[in-house]
């Protein structure tokens, strides 16, 4: 009896197709133009996220094809014009991003650039009439996540922050079973996202004029975003503490936070992150009537979960399609947010939203208080 519901909740939310007995003419046409319109992406920043995870998941979608670059790096540039046979006029730098405003292959921006870079790009993307796909954090800042939102706007682009958990079943059927308070109203969270992150490969993630921060600001955010979609509900109050095993290496940013979260609905979230510890991701929901979990949940493939009644959280037919399947879907789902077909369920504005309460938690730790939010 359990299984109906969750098949259906991760079928609907995850299609494209908006299948309803009465149907608009309207709708019907978009999503016939989803199925042969392909959305022309470009990525902004050819570093390993964009190498790794995401130009693979552009060949693994239904709706997108990778249709531009725009790097500072001559060198990459011809690796990435050879690999994927993308055209020498759809090649860009950051100074030359205007000239996409006479591109017709280019309908979409993915910026992959460090974290205090993102409005800059953004910015430029939408000006030259693409919508705009940004990773997350939004920005290092929540003044430049609100330019960015309304630059985007005044431009009439659509801007959606890559929050890949929200587009994953396990996460989606975590989120049902909190809703649908399958086991009782939720009382308390324990999320937290560990990596360990080391010079050179990480360097600009040290620099706090880049990356706006360290673990909290890169990984933390996901454990944050894993206790707002479970609740769906915004926190009310956070405090949060800060220690550093080696104050050299992480001069600029922190190495390990933890900060507890407080709910309208009285749930309360503990939760941590690190720089400095071995790879853990994932968290735990419990309610009154029993719990639910994801170890891992946060990862590109391989999450799992399992719950109180014995019945586990796992989607093979998912699984298989491995560290694609969250960025394919992200990116397929923006497509055909582009096409009309549908409304973005991770807006600028979401964005904004984890950038004001990350900028709370910064202040508890500087303050040692706990600090209210609106």
């Amino acid at each position: 009896m359990k299984a109906l519901p969750r098949r259906r909740f991760i079928r609907q939310t995850l299609s494209a197709a908006l299948a309803a007995p009465f149907i608009s003419t309207v709708v019907t046409r978009a999503l016939a133009q989803a199925a042969e319109k392909k959305i022309g992406f470009a990525l902004c920043g050819l570093g390993s996220l964009s190498t790794h995870q995401i130009a693979p998941a552009l060949q693994h979608t239904k709706n997108c094809r990778l249709t531009g670059i725009i790097t500072g790096t001559p060198a990459k540039a011809e690796k990435w014009k050879a690999q994927y046979n993308i055209p020498g006029r759809n090649i860009y730098s950051y100074e030359t991003m205007a000239k996409m405003a006479d591109n017709p292959d280019i309908d979409a921006v993915y910026v992959v650039t460090p974290n205090a870079l993102h409005a800059e790009h953004t910015i430029l993307a939408a000006k030259a009439g693409k919508h705009v796909l940004c990773e997350k954090p939004m920005e290092a800042s929540s003044e430049k996540c609100q330019e960015m939102i309304d630059v985007c706007k005044a431009a009439n682009r659509l801007l959606a922050i890559g929050y890949r958990c929200r587009f994953e079943p396990h996460n989606l059927e975590c989120m049902r079973l909190a809703r649908e308070k399958v086991f009782g109203d939720l009382r308390i969270i324990q999320a937290c996202f560990d990596i360990h992150l080391d010079l050179p490969s990480g360097a600009w993630r040290f620099n706090k004029a880049l990356s706006g921060g360290g673990a909290l600001m890169d990984v933390g955010i996901y454990a944050l975003q894993a206790t707002r979609f479970i609740t769906g509900e915004e926190p009310i109050a956070v405090s949060g503490m800060e220690t550093k095993t080696d104050p050299v290496k992480f001069k600029e940013v922190d190495e390990t936070v933890v900060w507890q979260a407080k709910f309208p609905s009285g749930v309360i979230a503990d939760c941590s992150t690190s720089y400095n510890s071995s790879l853990v991701g994932g968290y735990r929901a419990v309610a009154d009537k029993g719990w639910f979990q994801l170890d891992p949940g946060f990862y590109y493939d391989g999450n799992r979960g399992r719950r109180s009644d014995g019945e586990e959280i796992r989607y093979p037919e998912v699984d298989s399609l491995g560290e694609f399947y969250q960025f394919a879907a992200e990116m397929d789902d923006f497509a055909q947010c582009i096409l009309g077909v549908k409304a973005t369920r991770v807006p600028g504005e979401e964005g904004l939203r984890d950038l004001k309460i990350l900028t709370a938690i910064y202040k508890s730790i500087r303050t040692g208080e706990t600090v209210k939010l609106g």
